[in-house]
């Protein structure tokens, strides 16, 4: 497959190009500066450029968006707005993007709202809560959304993983585990116009 991955050098991103190469597909690798990466083609773009995403998307066999909120105290808007632009574009390709775990539901109650829920990441969390309902809304869109376990670091692949809906799977899932379901997903569909998590 040709495959382009939407902020290709991050945690989860950088794993996904790594996996996605391993396992033969074609990887265009998309930054803000369009940072070189080995195996792939580099490209500068932001996610806030709607019509190339768009064109990126609809020339791709899928698109994988990773890219998070900032988290040096900026606004989360910039990522909701460019998520509800990309919906609003109708792209025709196929859509994986990387969201958070703050939606995922325990009793039916956000994790994100729970008591110990993390200060630092309540943000984020909220933003990507916004993103999961603009897809489950949008129309016509081939979209997956993957929420990553509670806990995510960067690490190796374990050579299991347990999929989920919207509860979580576990309580930890590495950033090479989770590349290795994105990839299972891009070439065995399972979670169509969905949400699923994961964990190890």
């Amino acid at each position: 497959m040709n495959i382009t991955v939407i902020g290709a050098t991050g945690m989860v991103g950088s794993k996904v190009v790594a996996e996605a190469l391993a396992r033969g597909h074609q990887v265009t690798a998309v930054t803000r500066s369009g940072t070189p990466v080995q195996g792939a083609t580099a490209l500068a773009a932001e996610l806030s450029d709607t019509p190339t995403v768009t064109n990126l998307v609809n020339s791709a066999d899928a698109t994988v968006i990773a890219v998070p909120t900032d988290r040096t105290g900026g606004s989360a808007e910039p990522v909701i707005n460019a998520h509800r632009d990309l919906i609003a574009a109708a792209p025709t390709g196929r859509l994986l993007v990387v969201g958070g775990a703050g939606s995922l539901l325990i009793d039916g109650v956000p994790l994100k709202d729970s008591p110990d829920f993390p200060a630092a990441y309540k943000s984020e969390s909220e933003a990507f809560s916004t993103v999961l309902d603009l897809y489950r809304a949008s129309q016509g869109l081939d979209w997956t959304l993957i929420s990553p376990a509670p806990q995510v670091a960067p690490g190796d692949a374990a050579q299991n993983y347990t999929v989920a809906a919207d509860s979580p799977a576990g309580d930890f899932v590495s950033s090479g585990t989770f590349a290795v379901a994105i990839l299972d997903e891009l070439e065995r569909p399972a979670h169509r116009g969905q949400r699923f998590t994961v964990a190890q």
